[in-house]
């Protein structure tokens, strides 16, 4: 391996490190450079537990007709806590739709659906929990919408991966490092970071693309400029013309 390229998956590690063999791969691809996988993990450490496969299974059949929502908590520098409400499309892994709120209730998280899926175009399966906000107006709505729910069992939450591994990175990537003031400041948070996630992220799951797909740049491009995103926490790499 080029020393040039050595020092480029040092330096990716060392500016992003949260970021694992798998994610510094495929920003390695986008850029036109072919290297293993496993010559960058030797930089790198690892651990990761397996998924469970038989659940996955049916996910994987129903992989570009489910989406899955989910509520997760943030609190804030002055003691409130914020509900945070995703809805997450499983084919490309996108986020259709977030919204913030002090106050959650079934109206309004009926609401965030009717903007997730306008017109009628909502997904065929809609993944959940049992949380009691869903209540009977709900199940009522999204029959409606044509929707099939699939709920899952209680105290499951590996049952819905997709959301809960997107939370798990809100967390670990942005929210762990940013100081939340209010709902302003959170929405204009999660909006920085799932810019970043759709347009810049590579995932392994889509084979080390962005869920909005990256051209793969030739080397002579030009030399690799740094982007800076998510308030620095996080940088996309790309060759500039000089």
């Amino acid at each position: 391996m080029a020393a040039d390229t050595r020092h480029l998956i040092r330096d990716l590690s060392q500016a992003n490190p949260l970021w694992g063999a798998p994610r510094i791969h495929g920003e390695l691809l986008k850029l036109g450079i072919e290297v293993a996988q496993s010559t960058v993990a030797k930089y790198l450490r690892r651990a990761r537990k397996p998924p469970s496969q038989t659940w996955r299974t049916f996910l994987t059949n129903h992989l570009e007709q489910m989406a899955s929502i989910d509520f997760f908590v943030v609190p804030t520098a002055t003691f409130r806590v914020l509900f945070v409400f995703v809805v997450l499309s499983h084919a490309r892994r996108r986020v259709l739709h977030f919204q913030v709120t002090a106050h959650p209730s079934q109206d309004w998280t009926m609401q965030q659906i009717r903007e997730a899926f306008p017109w009628h175009q909502g997904c065929r399966y809609l993944l959940r929990d049992r949380d009691a906000i869903y209540g009977d107006d709900w199940v009522e709505m999204t029959k409606g919408l044509g929707i099939e729910e699939v709920i899952t069992a209680p105290r499951s939450p590996w049952q819905n991966p997709f959301v809960e591994r997107l939370i798990g990175s809100v967390s670990r990537e942005c929210l762990d490092d940013i100081i939340v003031w209010n709902e302003r400041s959170l929405r204009r948070t999660l909006r920085s970071y799932f810019a970043y996630y759709q347009d810049s992220r590579t995932h392994l799951a889509l084979a080390k693309d962005a869920p909005e797909s990256r051209a793969v740049e030739k080397p002579e491009r030009g030399r690799i400029v740094v982007i800076p995103q998510v308030k620095v926490l996080h940088h996309r790499y790309q060759h500039h013309a000089a």
